[in-house]
């Protein structure tokens, strides 16, 4: 049960007994039971004044004679009231009917089962679903700002973390693992000994000390665009698409084309009422949170050790438009690093390839675009717009504006910056991969070591693809019928065609998964219209890359086969079914998930480990998994810290570890031997300007 109900229930309890004596005019209770009951109400009242919240927990628990309901009788309930609701809710549109006719009075909510078949499934799994009247969708579009947010963020500070369910809000429910039911992740948090997750609980409360506050100048920007409709900076258009008109025809392919568009508007729709309603629910917590001197995001953790705000909606997880209008409630000086700092930083928002030159190439492209620059922060929607064609549109004006106030003041040097100036990791799955292998050549290119101008692993694998399909297209086809393929695809590999499969391979791309992604890339291009050759040209280039990453990482190959072989065993862990926690294991499924989930835990330490360094360093710290945020002017500082976190983190044996825990739980099981590790040097990336950047 949650404290704050406790509460309720112990201050109303103690309550009724002090009125029931009155009644009863003797009674059954001693005299001496009701004035302890009324001293502890009297104590509970105060601690509470004092937000002293530890030690009302432990009063109203020693009085708390509840048990928690199980799992079968929360569903019976929830199914019972959703019942209720389905039976009395309905609703009458407006009239328009005729005086002589009924009311067109019709149930709010409908239950019905659809069939969702997958991508690359041919069968589907058969689903009960609720689904709400048009009417209603509608009206919940216009009053989602009006919406009560549970978890929204704190305007006092968070309590700090003691333990699983101790700290964060003050008296909503709070847990520093989101579990999802599993009942066996709970378990483990709490049987930890306090003082291996006291690095944790400090690392949280670093995020949560966070304090921030909304850029009213860039919120005012974005509800001038949606009060006009939306459709600019990637906001939704708040117009439905409007559908067509049924052709007056018998023609059975016109009247099928009809209802292929008429299925196509109402799933475009139905996207656009679901994106009008995030923005309106962010915009209604930007609304309400502008006027605050500054605010707070109590932070908890998944079970891979990432760390999240708890407030769903608008926070620095979220969006470029959640980004843009959120920045340091506590300014600083940018001093001549931090200026430079922020001009680089403007051109990483830019993109669009300006984020892949050097530091001075970036430099050199904002002093180059000051006009484009004054001119978005004196006029962002009546000048020129050159924001907009930012792929951070929000952010980018958000930093325009801040730029330009720092170059028109008398000493730009001396300005006071909110900015969040953020430094991210370069593909940084396989920079924690490279660095568990010392993976030289993979380390090369992800940025661990330094170079002139960063590294793009995306155009490195392209090209290690391109030597192979130049190759390739040399030999005789009747003898390497690929060859064929390889000549019609060697004028379309670009980074572009590989990004995807590169940025998953970190999560264990399957062949079959790098071909879809591959022949979706291709099929947008156009160039190869037959369906089957299109298939054949997918197989061979996802082969291919397949290939070129094995060559290029071929320590992170092996650690994720390791990881993976280690995964196939039988464990404890509990896999959720719908209704309750199961032995079942889905051995496939943990295999697959195994090394990605690793990964995340390892980039979760970095950050976290990070986190603590610059508290202690005096810096303000956000982070985003593998993106660092801080003032422009601490951002040397910062890059030195997590760079020395990083080597740090890899000087430890954690595979070596890892094993050895999987050997002490399961004794009687062998695992494969550890796969071997190259020769690169951890300490290079102290010197590698590109490795966050």
């Amino acid at each position: 049960m949650p404290l704050s109900r406790r509460i309720r229930n112990f201050l109303e309890n103690t309550r009724k007994k002090k009125v029931d004596k009155e009644d009863e005019d003797g009674g059954s209770e001693s005299n001496a039971a009701i004035k302890e009951q009324e001293r502890l109400r009297k104590k509970v009242t105060n601690l509470i004044k004092k937000q002293k919240l530890p030690a009302v927990r432990q009063i109203v628990k020693g009085q708390d004679n509840t048990k928690p309901w199980v799992q079968d009788a929360k569903a019976k309930v929830g199914c019972h009231l959703i019942e209720l609701l389905m039976r009395t809710a309905y609703i009458q549109p407006p009239a328009d009917q005729l005086a002589d006719t009924p009311p067109d009075i019709r149930p709010a909510f409908l239950h019905s089962f659809k069939t969702v078949v997958k991508e690359n499934k041919k069968t589907g799994r058969r689903y009960g679903v609720i689904e709400c009247d048009p009417l209603v969708r509608k009206g919940l579009e216009r009053t989602a700002r009006h919406m009560v947010i549970p978890y929204m963020p704190m305007l006092v500070p968070p309590v700090k973390w003691t333990g699983y369910d101790r700290g964060a809000y003050l008296f909503l429910p709070s847990y520093i693992m989101r579990t999802h039911g599993a009942k066996q992740q709970r378990e483990a948090v709490k049987r930890t000994p306090t003082n291996q997750l006291e690095q944790v609980f400090e690392a949280l409360d670093t995020l949560g000390y966070t304090k921030w506050r909304i850029n009213k100048r860039v919120l005012n920007v974005v509800d001038r665009i949606w009060t006009s409709g939306g459709r600019l900076a990637d906001m939704v258009d708040r117009n439905d698409v409007p559908f067509p008109e049924k052709p007056d025809t018998e023609d059975e392919a016109l009247l099928r084309k009809w209802k292929w568009k008429v299925r196509s508007v109402k799933k475009e729709n139905r996207e656009r009422h679901s994106q009008r309603c995030d923005i309106e629910l962010k915009l209604a917590v930007a609304r309400r949170m502008k006027d605050e001197e500054g605010f707070y995001y109590p932070h908890n953790l998944d079970f891979r050790g990432r760390a999240y705000p708890m407030h769903p909606y608008l926070n620095h997880l979220g969006s470029d438009l959640c980004r843009g209008v959120l920045e340091f409630a506590e300014g600083r000086p940018l001093g001549r690093s931090g200026l430079n700092w922020l001009k680089i930083h403007l051109a990483n928002l830019f993109a669009g390839g300006v984020d892949k030159l050097s530091l001075e190439g970036r430099l050199a492209f904002t002093e180059n675009h000051l006009d484009d620059i004054f001119d978005s922060a004196d006029r962002p929607l009546e000048g020129k717009r050159w924001w907009l064609k930012a792929e951070d549109p929000f952010q980018c004006l958000a930093v325009c504006i801040d730029l330009t106030e720092a170059l028109r003041s008398s000493s730009p040097e001396t300005f006071v910056s909110h900015m969040p100036v953020h430094q991210d990791g370069s593909c940084n799955g396989l920079q924690h991969y490279a660095a568990l292998g010392r993976d030289k050549l993979g380390a090369a290119a992800v940025n661990l070591v330094a170079g002139e101008k960063p590294a793009d692993v995306y155009s490195g694998i392209a090209g290690r693809v391109l030597d192979i399909m130049r190759i390739d297209a040399q030999k005789d086809p009747t003898v390497f019928p690929d060859a064929l393929l390889a000549k019609i695809l060697v004028n379309q590999v670009d980074r572009k065609l590989v990004k995807q499969t590169v940025m998953t391979s970190v999560y264990g791309v399957t062949y079959i998964g790098a071909r879809d992604q591959i022949k979706r890339r291709l099929k947008e291009r156009g160039v190869i219209t037959d369906e089957r050759e299109l298939f054949v040209a997918s197989c061979y280039a996802a082969k291919t890359t397949l290939t070129a990453l094995g060559e290029m990482f071929q320590a992170a190959r092996a650690i994720m086969s390791w990881l993976g072989e280690c995964a196939k065993i039988k464990t404890s862990l509990q896999v959720l079914t719908l209704q309750r926690e199961t032995e079942k294991i889905m051995v496939k499924r943990q295999r697959t998930a195994f090394p990605p989930n690793f990964v995340h835990s390892l980039d979760g330490s970095h950050m976290m480990m990070t986190a603590i360094a610059c508290k202690k360093a005096g810096l303000t710290f956000a982070g985003v998994h593998d993106s660092y945020w801080t003032h422009a002017s601490d951002v040397d500082k910062m890059n030195k810290i997590l760079r020395e976190k990083f080597v740090e983190l890899y000087e430890k044996p954690i595979l070596e570890n890892l094993l050895e825990s999987f050997q002490q739980s399961f004794p009687a099981l062998s695992f494969p031997p550890l796969p071997e590790r190259g020769d690169f040097d951890l300490r290079d990336v102290l010197d590698s300007p590109y490795f966050f950047n």
